[in-house]
């Protein structure tokens, strides 16, 4: 892939990671864009980005239940071969990943910036570029983002999630209601 080949999703990801250091709006960037099931092929890596941003976001909010849970499985999920190809170094990615998993388990563990492995220079300059034009700054340390960014989900308008899953949960009671094609009732 080159960098005019990269999904302006996966840009716009690295922009708000790197910049704002937002890791909600990071998660919901990503998860609307693998929602979208664009590029099926990179569906496991847009999970694992999903994941990673959600895990910054437990980590540096000190839900280390959360944090950990979640970046063991990006850790087992993240296939390098894939990530390779998305201009990222896959092997490191996978090793960083698993050893951030082990840190975070040990006692005294601490919020820290984790860097994506981004190799491909052609990436990075769309994502540094895209990261400008929203009047960030490259690579703004995490434990400097303001409280609104920290605490993202208590601040969000949460009515249209809340009506979605009250929707899933109605259709599994009325799955489960109905009988199956073609047996007796």
């Amino acid at each position: 892939m080159s960098a005019i080949e990269y999904p302006q999703a996966y840009i716009d990801f690295l922009a708000e990671y790197y910049g704002s250091r937002d890791y909600f709006e990071c998660h919901e960037i990503m998860e609307e864009y693998w929602k979208e099931d664009a590029l099926p092929a990179y569906r496991t890596c847009w999970l694992v980005l999903i994941r990673i941003a959600v895990c910054q976001y437990h980590s540096r909010r000190g839900n280390w239940g959360g944090a950990i849970k979640l970046m063991s499985k990006a850790a087992t999920e993240a296939e390098p071969a894939l990530f390779d190809r998305l201009g990222v170094d896959g092997g490191q990615l996978a090793e960083l990943l698993k050893r951030t998993a082990l840190e975070w388990s040990g006692p005294g563990a601490a919020y820290r910036d984790i860097d994506l492995p981004i190799r491909d220079e052609r990436l990075l300059s769309a994502a540094r570029r895209r990261c400008a034009e929203l009047g960030y700054t490259w690579g703004l340390p995490g434990a400097r983002a303001g409280e609104d960014i920290i605490h993202r989900h208590l601040t969000r308008d949460r009515e249209e999630v809340v009506a979605a899953r009250a929707e899933s949960a109605r259709r599994k009671a009325l799955s489960r209601e109905l009988p199956e094609p073609g047996s007796r009732p």
